[in-house]
């Protein structure tokens, strides 16, 4: 594993691919390269979040811009993206999803790439972030079917974003007790906005479901992730609300993760 981050360090450093150092190992390394080696390995040595430190992740099979602005996208949200696109590829053509508490963007850029005809709106309170999901939307040339808004998901959206098909989110869901036991990678680098998610966790469920549910269509869908422990209480929260629970879904290391539920059909 070591000998793994040294090499990521040192492709980052010297702006070079494994395949291109491998095939140059007999060159010395510049000053520059080697300034830029030892800031890097001190930043990792201090805890500092291999992704911040290289300036992008993958997701998805998308490369996308990360900095401390955002949270570090994960394998775990793949099983929410995974749900989302499954039932987006079911829907009438060009269907309108809102990722909403969107951070780098990760989710609805996943589902635009995949979904070809899809139109996804990415919104998120931080202006911070938006900067870097706009430059991921630039990135994956996905500028013409992808948008980003400034959005609370604990106060009542504004009637002028229209209907959406789904609504697609990886909100805060980290405890109060669960926030004094992060790992110092997490709560000395990663946005604690985009951790704590009230006491209990289950502050944004309760805010998204009671804000959020006017912007979707009759039998629009609503897709969450959640952490662990916490599917049975999600999906009580929506089931109180008029949906109808889908499917619950689990992660790479077999974690339930993931649900999707329906808004129950009403005229409008």
């Amino acid at each position: 594993m070591a000998g793994m981050l040294a090499r990521q360090l040192l492709c980052a450093a010297s702006g070079k691919s494994q395949e291109q150092i491998l095939a140059q190992t007999e060159n010395y390394a510049s000053e520059e390269v080697c300034r830029r080696m030892e800031e890097f390995t001190a930043r990792a040595v201090a805890g500092e979040p291999l992704a911040y430190i290289l300036g992008e992740w993958e997701f998805y099979g998308l490369p996308l811009y990360v900095d401390k602005n955002v949270l570090i996208p994960r394998d775990d949200t793949c099983a929410v993206t995974a749900l989302a696109i499954q039932k987006c590829l079911e829907l009438e053509k060009d269907p309108r999803i809102l990722d909403l508490c969107t951070g780098s963007g990760c989710v609805g850029l996943a589902i635009a790439s995949r979904v070809k005809d899809a139109r996804v709106t990415l919104a998120d309170i931080s202006k911070d972030a938006l900067m870097v999901a706009k430059k991921n939307i630039t990135r994956n040339h996905l500028a013409g079917r992808v948008t980003c808004i400034q959005a609370d998901a604990m106060k009542k959206p504004s009637p002028f974003l229209g209907k959406f098909d789904m609504i697609v989110s990886n909100p805060p869901y980290i405890t109060g007790r669960e926030m004094e036991e992060l790992p110092i990678s997490v709560s000395n680098y990663e946005p604690h906005l985009a951790l704590f998610g009230g006491e209990d966790g289950l502050e944004f469920y309760r805010g998204i479901v009671g804000n959020y549910t006017s912007l979707l269509k009759p039998g629009g869908y609503l897709c969450f992730e959640f952490g662990m422990g916490q599917g049975d209480e999600v999906c009580q929260i929506l089931t109180d609300n008029q949906y109808t629970i889908l499917e619950r879904s689990r992660d790479y290391n077999d974690r339930e993760r993931a649900v999707i539920a329906q808004l129950d059909r009403k005229d409008d």
